[in-house]
């Protein structure tokens, strides 16, 4: 398992146990089964569903950890296969049968990485503008997407309550609904003090979800 991810994947469920009082420890070694496995990527995905379907309480965080697997793919698994394997129909067919799954952390999690490998530091004007390529006229399905982060990139001067009150008030059709507030507030403070993650905490409307994936944000872009 890349490194990173699994520094990820015991934060999210440290998290998740210090909000909830409910053990992960048996559920964390199913998952680390998984992402170590040696199958194939859409065995993996099978393998990812059951052991989520085995714990309903850790529901909400079932396509984020899809995400998750996802760049362990790209990270670990893509070397071991051929070097031009993701031009193949086998690789079409596993991206069209997945279509509907993961979440838009998928994208961020793929931003810090290519800022690991530049050295720069995670910065939400930097991620819109030149990975997502917003104000690009070949990319206005993701200006789409992410326009209420367009929109809101002065949150950034503000503070992790206000942007907990933008979230509010977000469209209930909105694809970034859930994904706001965690992912804000990881481009607000990339290198939280305890103190800054125990605000993150304070001001969510569901913690369960909320801590679990900003956690995993930073313990994501740490480096080693």
């Amino acid at each position: 398992m890349d490194r990173q991810i699994e520094k990820a994947i015991v934060a999210a469920l440290e998290q998740f146990e210090n909000i909830t009082g409910k053990s992960i420890a048996e559920f964390q070694d199913k998952v680390n089964s998984v992402f170590e496995s040696e199958k194939g990527f859409m065995d993996k995905v099978a393998d990812l569903d059951a052991t989520f379907d085995d714990e309903p309480a850790l529901e909400n965080l079932r396509e984020v950890f899809f995400d998750l697997l996802m760049v362990n793919f790209f990270s670990e698994d893509v070397h071991k296969l051929a070097d031009d394997y993701l031009e193949t129909p086998e690789w079409e067919e596993i991206e069209e049968a997945t279509i509907d799954r993961g979440t838009e952390l998928l994208n961020v999690l793929l931003y810090i990485q290519e800022c690991e490998d530049e050295d720069i530091q995670p910065d939400l004007e930097d991620f819109l503008k030149e990975f997502l390529l917003v104000d690009e006229d070949e990319f206005q399905d993701e200006h789409r997407i992410y326009e209420e982060m367009i929109s809101n990139q002065i949150l950034m001067e503000s503070s992790i309550e206000e942007i907990s009150k933008v979230a509010a008030t977000l469209p209930e059709d909105s694809e970034l609904k859930d994904l706001f507030y965690p992912i804000m507030s990881f481009f607000f403070e990339t290198n939280p003090e305890e103190d800054d993650v125990e605000t993150v905490v304070i001001y969510s409307d569901d913690a369960e979800f909320d801590a679990p994936v900003y956690s995993l944000l930073i313990a994501f872009n740490e480096a080693d």
